[in-house]
This record gives C-alpha cells, sequence and structure tokens, in this order.
C-alpha cells in the first residue's frame, strides 16, 4: 500500500533555516507512514510576498488531495495573519512560542529578522569566519587528501569508504565550527593496525561504522557490480574495522539508518566536543 503524499511548505521573513530544521524535525516522527515533499519560500518582505506565497500554496491545494502543511517563522504579525488565510494547516513557530516568552520575562521582543543564530553582531561575526576556517580544514583534510595539520584537528573521523565521515565533518564545521578531518581505512591497512600517521593523534580518533548491506547498497550507487560494492568486500571490511576499534579502543558508533544530524550530535555527546561556535 502507498503512503500518502503530503506536501510542507517553510515560510519565512529569512533563509527559511530554522523553519526547515524545526519542521522537519517535528515530522521526522511520521515518516515511515507518509511520503513528504518540501518546498520553502524565504525572504518575505512585504505585503505583496505574503500574499503570493499563500496564493501559491492555495493553488496547490486545490490540485491535492490532502491540504498542505505550513511551518513558518515571521516576525510581522501582519504577515502571520494573512497566512492563516492559506488552506493549510499553520504551524507559526514564533506566533506560539514569542508571546509566552514575553510574558514570562516581562519583556517584549525585538521583533528582529533573522536573529536565530546569534546574539550580537560581533558574536554573529566571529562565528562566521570559524565556520568558514573549520569548513576549509575538512574539505582540506577530507578522505586522507592532507595529513599536514593533523595536529590542529580537534576529531578524525575514520571509517570504511563511503560510512558518512565527509558529511559527518562538513556538518560539524558548518554547524559549530569543528575542525574536523577524515581518513578513510583501506582494505590493506585493516591488518595492519593504526597507520603511522594517526598515531600521535589517538586521543582524537573516533570512528564510523555501518550496516555491511547498507554499505553495500552505497557502494553499488557509485561503483555497480564491483568487487568494492560486493556484499563480501563490505561484510570483511565492517568486521575488520570494528575489531580495529576495539583493539586499539576507538570509541565509535554505528551509523545505519542514522541522519547527519543525529550522528554529530552523537559524536559531540561523546566526545565533549563544545555545541556551540567558537
Amino acid at each position: 500500500m502507498s503512503k500518502p503524499k503530503r506536501h510542507v511548505f517553510f515560510v519565512s521573513d529569512s533563509t527559511g533555516i530554522t523553519a526547515s530544521t524545526l519542521g522537519k524535525s517535528l515530522l521526522a516522527q511520521f515518516e515511515d507512514n507518509v511520503e513528504l515533499e518540501f518546498t520553502t519560500i524565504a525572504f518575505i518582505q512585504s505585503i505583496e510576498q505574503i500574499e503570493d506565497a499563500v496564493k501559491k500554496i492555495n493553488e496547490y491545494a486545490k490540485t491535492s488531495e490532502y491540504r498542505p502543511i505550513i511551518v513558518a517563522t515571521l516576525i510581522e504579525l501582519e504577515y502571520r495573519h494573512i497566512l492563516t488565510k492559506a488552506n493549510a494547516l499553520v504551524i507559526d513557530i514564533f506566533g506560539q512560542f514569542i508571546q509566552p516568552l514575553e510574558l514570562e520575562l516581562g519583556l517584549k521582543s525585538s521583533h528582529a529578522i533573522g536573529r536565530t543564530h546569534n546574539y550580537s553582531r560581533g558574536e554573529e561575526t566571529l562565528s562566521y569566519y570559524n565556520r568558514i576556517e573549520a569548513i576549509n580544514f575538512a574539505l582540506q583534510h577530507d578522505d586522507g587528501a592532507s595529513i599536514k595539520r593533523y595536529e590542529d584537528a580537534e576529531i578524525i573521523l575514520l571509517g570504511v569508504s563511503r560510512s558518512g565521515k565527509t558529511p559527518t565533518c562538513l556538518y560539524l564545521a558548518m554547524n559549530f565550527a569543528v575542525t574536523a578531518a577524515n581518513y578513510p581505512l583501506v582494505a590493506e591497512e585493516l591488518t595492519e593496525g593504526l597507520p603511522p600517521i594517526l598515531r600521535p593523534h589517538r586521543h582524537k580518533l573516533f570512528g564510523l561504522t555501518i550496516a555491511p548491506e547498507n554499505l553495500q547498497r552505497i557502494r553499488q550507487q557509485r561503483y555497480p557490480n564491483s568487487s568494492y560494492a560486493s556484499l563480501t568486500t563490505c561484510q570483511i571490511e565492517v568486521q575488520k574495522i570494528e575489531a580495529l576499534f576495539r583493539q586499539l579502543q576507538v570509541p565509535y558508533i554505528n551509523v545505519t539508518h542514522t541522519s547527519i544530524e543525529e550522528i554529530s550530535a552523537m559524536i559531540l555527546k561523546q566526545t565533549g566536543l563544545k555545541r556551540f561556535f567558537k
């Protein structure tokens, strides 16, 4: 039996990242039973733009079996009022949480657009440059391409090829300014112990492992019908790398069916690395 399809619109007066992040986190609780499609309508800055957004959503609703869902982060009260005219379920993030906070704090909110991630312009600028530096570090030290500055890494991810090391490093860099490198342990190295280049940095090592069946599926997409993508190869590599992690007491997690966000959160929790921008 096919899953019902539901369309979700993220509507924002800024980038839409907050609406998307919160909305997808909530909807993840239902993803096993519904097929979700997403559209972001960002940078709403005028009455005309919010009215156009409502018109677009209503036009979609006319052609859909189910009414759409809207997750909105709009500061302007008038924009939020206009959005309620949409033929959709409207989840108004700011509308539901700003007023209770105003009452509790005894203060009026600034109603400033885009103030989501930082408290001051100075912090925002510092955060921006730290993230850029961390992203550049992750790209330069991806997949063992460069090992020159491993002493500057806060964490070095280990895993077999296609186990999620690169996207995890980039997520840690972009969201937490963590300087993360990653090193692929190829089949030949798995029986030889820890490569010499990694030995001085054992305290920074963290492993990722994955179910062989899932690893095979991922590799098949890149190199179909190759020995690299065979189930036997995947089983041997996963078995050997997990044995190596245990032997060297390298902490590791299984990332099968786990999102990059969840992987990153587990790494931060287990390692004690900072959760906030420098």
